[in-house]
């Protein structure tokens, strides 16, 4: 499955209940993916657990559709925020701190991060990769989930809507 403009992968997360289509009539496949609508993904992938209280983010009002999500998160040490007791909901997330979200996430769910070997080694921008982010993004390298185009990884490249429900679709089929 294409990491581009794939809305196979949104109509599978959509119809599972997994995101929200961006309007009545779109997909939304290119815009660009926050914090937030990430973490409700996997916030419903677990099943959205019950959660009593809010998260201690300043930036994250408790009566917003994503509160939940990443008070949960926060609670199980999937996402730490910037610090200063900020979140930014709806920063655009990168492909790296998509990984590196989806890495802990992993962990959290007790599944395998163990990644065998170095997958990076074969693109051009590997020294673009953020200290933080680089055992993630071997494992997601290593496990399929990101693939890269043209020997470029681009970890600091927003990823779109479209690329969330790729890597996302690939991860639950994996």
């Amino acid at each position: 499955i294409p990491e581009g403009k794939s809305t196979d992968c949104l109509r599978y997360l959509i119809g599972n209940g997994y995101l929200e289509p961006a309007s009545e009539t779109k997909f939304g496949y290119s815009a660009t993916a926050t914090y937030a609508e990430f973490l409700d993904v996997l916030y419903r992938m677990d099943g959205s657990p019950a959660m009593s209280g809010a998260s201690d983010f300043k930036d994250v009002d408790s009566n917003k559709w994503f509160a939940k999500a990443v008070a949960w998160a926060a609670a199980n040490g999937i996402v730490n925020g910037y610090g200063s007791g900020l979140f930014g909901p709806n920063d655009p997330v990168t492909r790296e701190q998509l990984a590196a979200i989806l890495y802990r996430y992993t962990a959290y769910c007790k599944a395998s991060t163990t990644m065998n070997g170095d997958n990076l080694a074969s693109f051009t921008d590997l020294s673009t990769v953020s200290g933080y982010a680089l055992e993630s993004m071997n494992w997601a390298v290593g496990e399929k989930l990101l693939k890269g185009a043209n020997s470029k990884l681009d970890p600091k490249a927003n990823a779109t809507r479209a690329q969330v429900a790729a890597i996302i679709h690939r991860y639950l089929e994996r």
